[in-house]
């Protein structure tokens, strides 16, 4: 210790001491190489290692051995006629085996001054590009590039089987204008396990965190972050992201399968495992498309770690869940949802995230991400926290992840949770519990703010991308675009028709006389925003029973109710949305931990429910009445929507060429209507387009054939009307005259 004393300065004993502690505050300015007197003072940090030499990088050639400098592992050593640009690499030596190694402080900063300036602004759109692990090269090396922002931590590391989770061996560098640390890890492997080690502000050593910007993330509950950064992915669907806008529009036929991927299908045979993405790829774009929806929805795919949050927790937004594969294997399954004709739509969550020890919360020893104040910063029926969309660093993270999911991914659009809450200070809070806004009212002018500016983002910067709101109140203009004063959203669940049709279907027929507004109050508001009708997973949980089990009567009845309730619903204006296992009538409620019951399906009933599924889809989009003025006044037209003593709704819906034309008759009640008068717009032939009594889906039959004359009859304000039998709880809808078909349904029809 004597000659170590000897050539140590002051300085650098107290250095030494504070690298052999992690307390140094820029290491990078002691450790790598620094210019000296007649060469470069070479200094690292190897703990465990018993010699450190310094090796010509050129000619890897020892040029000198470094002394140890502190038992822990400290070596330095100089250099002699060297420059400030001479490239080295270090020869460790541990039980007897060496090896070559780079330094990592040798190399220089990672960030350069225009994306510290635009992620320290809240403008960098491509943040996942610069923050989390990156694969890069520097210096000629290839290796992995870090970077988190940790503003108010003291120190942070990152740590991994590659430093023996040692948060003294690779402790990073302070941006100090932006609060982001980096430091670039040389010949670092892809599959490398990685979290943060950070010191906060008080001294206090935190759980280690893993990253924000993490794009794969271990099977829970493990929780450590993964390298994966692997060569461009070849996509093979340019010709869908080419024309995949079409399938979008208001005008276009919209049918949403929404799937669980963990509980959609299992293998019963393996221990109830999932299915992979790989094999879901092979199974479920195939599935869809051939029962007529046009996009798949998934609740979250973003890794979460709590299986009974069904992905509404979520702790990796940059990372597809690793319960299924590898981000290129759910890439794989984008890929075969394109090539399948379906829009993949994901479920994303920027309303709120748990408070998971390696999370998000108090990051770096202070409500980074989220507010300080519960009132603003905590949802406590969640047990979660909201982000603080007024950090311009934090809604940058946010609208940055938008963006990432379009352009790495592929995804064709998010269906933003729980917007409601993020609309609304007062949200599920009494009086006393929140604070109002600047002006005194409750909005969160923040997060309004945020909700415009990231679809504002998406709609520009992602060809035929769209956004849905699932928002639950009557904020004006959600669908409506920024400049006109919306929100920006391309569509709004109608969750008040939601609710309202399926109370009034729940309920004895006898009684639904008396509830008739609950059918058409609908259309009171129906063309406000432009709307999808919902039939999703909340409603087949916590109790509610399944889609076939809310309904009433004998076994035969539950079905037939069913069945006219999704003719009604493919009649009615608005796109299309249904959970999994509706389409056949799952029996049982929704249980994300096991299989939809797929043997159902040999029952006829349910497969008459499957059938009807598949066929209202095809006629959905095959005729432009039923879907192309979807969100306009111009595409619904009341025949009669006052027959509440017979509970009996008939109206129209239209295209935009005039004798474009559909009729919807649907009888909500058991008993059968003869000679019932429908007054139609044009004189002619009626095709009965779908009975949802036919016998092809369970239903006793009760027909009008398969196509029906009108007489020179007036009534409901037309000249020429319809005589029909009703079949009990039935919708039939007919093809008007001339009515315009696509080429595939003329040649059905031939």
């Amino acid at each position: 210790m004597d000659q170590q004393a000897q050539i140590m300065t002051m300085e650098d004993r107290t250095s030494v001491q504070a690298i052999t502690r992690g307390e140094h505050p820029d290491p990078f300015a002691f450790l790598g190489s620094h210019p000296v007197t007649g060469g470069v003072r070479i200094r690292t940090f190897q703990p465990g290692v018993d010699s450190v030499a310094v090796v010509d990088a050129a000619s890897d050639e020892q040029v000198t051995s470094l002394t140890r400098l502190h038992p822990d592992g400290v070596f330095a050593g100089t250099v002699k006629d060297a420059d400030r640009d001479f490239r080295y690499r270090l020869r460790i030596s541990r039980n007897g085996e060496a090896c070559t190694i780079e330094d990592p402080y040798r190399f220089g900063a990672i960030l350069g001054d225009l994306d510290l300036h635009l992620l320290a602004e809240g403008r960098h759109e491509h943040a996942y590009e610069k923050l989390g692990s990156n694969s890069i090269e520097m210096d000629g090396v290839r290796g992995v590039a870090f970077a988190v922002w940790a503003p108010n931590a003291r120190r942070v590391s990152v740590v991994g089987e590659f430093n023996n989770w040692d948060g003294r061996c690779h402790v990073m560098r302070l941006r100090h204008g932006a609060g982001i640390w980096e430091i670039f890890l040389p010949e670092l492997q892809q599959g490398s396990l990685y979290k943060y080690e950070i010191i906060a502000s008080d001294g206090k050593l935190l759980p280690l965190k893993a990253d924000p910007f993490a794009r794969y993330c271990q099977h829970p509950p493990e929780t450590a972050s993964i390298v994966y950064d692997p060569p461009s992915y070849h996509w093979q669907d340019q010709a869908w992201m080419q024309s995949r806008g079409a399938c979008s529009q208001r005008d276009a036929p919209v049918a949403i399968y929404e799937v669980h991927l963990g509980s959609w299908r299992r293998h019963p045979g393996d221990n109830n495992r999932y299915l992979s993405y790989l094999e879901l790829a092979e199974e479920l774009p195939a599935y869809a498309a051939d029962m007529g929806f046009t996009h798949i929805e998934l609740l979250p795919v973003t890794e979460y770690p709590f299986d009974g949050s069904w992905g509404y927790q979520p702790i990796g937004l940059y990372a597809p869940t690793s319960r299924f594969g590898t981000p290129d294997e759910f890439r794989h399954f984008v890929e075969s949802c394109h090539a399948h004709g379906l829009g993949v739509l994901m479920d994303w969550v920027p309303a709120h995230f748990p408070e998971d020890a390696h999370g998000l919360a108090h990051f770096d020893g202070t409500a980074l991400y989220e507010h300080e104040d519960p009132a603003k910063g905590r949802h406590h029926e969640w047990g979660t926290l909201i982000y603080n969309y007024g950090r311009q660093e934090v809604s940058n993270f946010l609208l940055s992840n938008a963006k990432f999911w379009a352009d790495q991914y592929h995804i064709d659009g998010l269906r933003v949770d729980a917007v409601a809450s993020m609309l609304y200070l007062d949200y599920n809070r009494e009086a006393g519990e929140w604070s109002p806004n600047e002006y005194g009212g409750n909005e969160n002018l923040e997060a309004v703010d945020f909700i415009k500016r990231m679809n504002e983002l998406v709609y520009r910067e992602e060809k035929g991308f769209f956004t849905t709101a699932e928002e639950s109140t009557a904020w004006p203009m959600v669908s409506r675009p920024t400049s006109a004063g919306g929100l920006g959203f391309g569509y709004k669940w109608n969750m008040g028709w939601m609710h309202d049709t399926l109370t009034y279907i729940k309920r004895d027929p006898v009684h639904r006389r008396h509830n008739h507004n609950d059918l058409t109050f609908g259309l009171v508001y129906a063309f406000s925003e432009n709307f999808i009708l919902p039939l999703s997973h909340d409603e087949v949980v916590h109790g509610k029973g399944s889609l076939i089990n809310k309904m009433p009567g004998d076994r035969w009845q539950k079905f037939a109710n069913l069945r006219v309730y999704f003719g009604f619903m493919y009649g009615h204006p608005g796109k299309k949305l249904l959970f999994m296992g509706g389409e056949f009538a799952q029996e049982r409620e929704w249980n994300h931990d096991y299989s939809l019951d797929w043997h159902l399906l040999d029952d006829p009933l349910h497969a008459g429910v499957h059938k009807l599924i598949r066929d209202l889809n095809r006629l959905y989009r095959d005729c432009p009445s039923l879907h192309q003025l979807d969100c306009e006044p111009e595409g619904f037209q009341w025949i009669d929507g006052g027959d509440a003593e017979n509970s009996v709704l008939s109206f129209l819906r239209r295209g935009r060429s005039n004798d474009d034309c559909t009729v919807i008759v649907c009888n909500f009640t058991p008993v059968v209507r003869s000679a019932y008068r429908v007054g139609v717009p044009f004189a002619g032939t009626y095709h009965e387009r779908i009975n949802t009594d036919g016998r092809e889906y369970g239903g006793s039959g009760v027909s009008n054939g398969s196509a029906i004359e009108s007489v020179p009859v007036p009534a409901h304000g037309h000249s020429h009307s319809l005589t029909l039998t009703l079949p009990p709880l039935a919708a039939v809808i007919f093809a008007c005259p001339g009515q315009h078909l696509t080429s595939g349904e003329a040649h059905e029809e031939h």
